[in-house]
């Protein structure tokens, strides 16, 4: 994980950026009596097999997970207490920061600070639960990811989609309508099970996708070979095509990032305009993933209150680690496809996207071949 405060002194613009990033046993101990809200949350953990909890969004068997992945941190620490000064157990801490998570609001717990509490969960599965956030390391698993992707809206050896959120602060002189000046960027590439593969937060809301990008850890293994240079695949007539990620008219048209094609249907071609519909189409699984994300972890959805300010990069990476588990340990495939249609605005309402505009030759061409390649398919069935 790469803990930013800043980039190189010459990029003046970020230079005081506070990012969060990643390019990627059970429990046995009873739970103490601490009160009825907590109590009442473990008395269903510990006696049901289904959700968690009314205040949960997580089974048992997730919960249990959690927790043994925080366990040596959180345990190694000095010991937190309840009002009453008793201990907490692991269980009673790890609940607390779940609901704060989950509900975006500090509710009423048998703890003086459930902040506090909510932090020591956040700084533990940052160290130990950056695993879950991972650029596929085989050739074995980008494959699957390329065939999902292209059972989907079928496109050929497409590896993620990349898109960008705003994330919005409350200050004490802002006013009731935030603006971008008073907001927080993450950049996330998502794969087609609506994972994150990659994520960066912590960029000021002001700037620009492109700018962020063209500042990302990604964009610097890309340019030195070290992303999307697998296997080239070969279409018809002898066409070749590297490895790629979708992204929108924000980002720029590069050899390895495809952009849709610009202007209305109307004035583009029939092959053009269909491409542009099977990008945005495939786009949409990013899309939905961050709203997803805002939706389950309602702590980063709204607007962010000024003590959260400097941890919010750290809070948005953990929600990320926490929505790729629930993914990998409970949701199955057939759920992932029935969310509601996602536009932009859903996840980010306020921010107007810009285009770049920024084009590359390469990239034109692979759009042209993708474009291509896409008429004659739909052609033949």
């Amino acid at each position: 994980m790469d803990r930013v405060r800043g980039q190189k002194r010459r990029r003046r613009n970020v230079q005081n950026v506070y990012a969060a990033s990643a390019s990627g046993s059970k429990v046995k101990e009873e739970p103490k009596d601490e009160s009825p809200s907590i109590k009442n949350d473990i008395h269903l953990y510990t006696k049901c097999s289904g959700n968690f909890g009314s205040g949960f969004t997580i089974s048992a068997k997730t919960f249990e997970y959690i927790c043994s992945l925080v366990k040596d941190d959180m345990m190694g620490r000095p010991t937190c207490f309840n009002k009453r000064g008793e201990p907490m157990s692991l269980y009673d801490q790890v609940a607390v920061a779940l609901r704060r998570l989950a509900s975006g609001e500090p509710a009423a717990h048998p703890v003086e600070e459930s902040s506090d509490v909510t932090w020591r969960f956040v700084e533990a599965m940052e160290k130990s639960g950056l695993k879950h956030i991972k650029w596929p390391s085989t050739e074995t698993d980008m494959k699957a990811i390329k065939s999902r992707f292209e059972k989907l809206n079928g496109l050929p050896n497409c590896c993620g989609v990349i898109h960008a959120t705003h994330f919005n602060l409350c200050t004490a002189s802002s006013s009731t309508e935030p603006s971008l000046d008073q907001s927080m960027v993450m950049q996330a590439i998502v794969d087609p099970a609506m994972k994150f593969m990659d994520v960066c937060a912590g960029w000021p809301g002001s700037m620009h996708e492109s700018l962020i990008f063209e500042h990302s850890k990604f964009k610097e293994l890309c340019d030195m070979g070290d992303r999307l240079r697998g296997k080239k695949l070969r279409l018809s007539k002898g066409v070749e095509i590297r490895e790629y990620i979708l992204g929108s008219s924000g980002y720029p048209m590069l050899p390895y990032l495809i952009v849709p094609y610009e202007g209305n249907d109307e004035l583009l071609t029939d092959a053009e305009a269909k491409f542009n519909k099977v990008h945005f189409a495939t786009r949409a699984v990013a899309m939905r993933a961050l709203w997803k994300l805002k939706e389950t972890w309602k702590i980063i959805n709204g607007i962010v209150q000024e003590p959260d300010r400097h941890r919010l990069p750290s809070i948005i990476l953990v929600c990320c680690i926490l929505h790729n588990i629930v993914i990998d340990m409970e949701d199955k495939e057939d759920k992932l496809h029935r969310l509601p249609s996602i536009t932009y605005a859903h996840h980010d309402e306020g921010s107007n996207q810009l285009i770049c505009g920024a084009v590359d030759e390469k990239g034109i061409a692979l759009r042209e071949n993708l474009s291509r390649y896409l008429a004659e398919t739909r052609r033949l069935t």
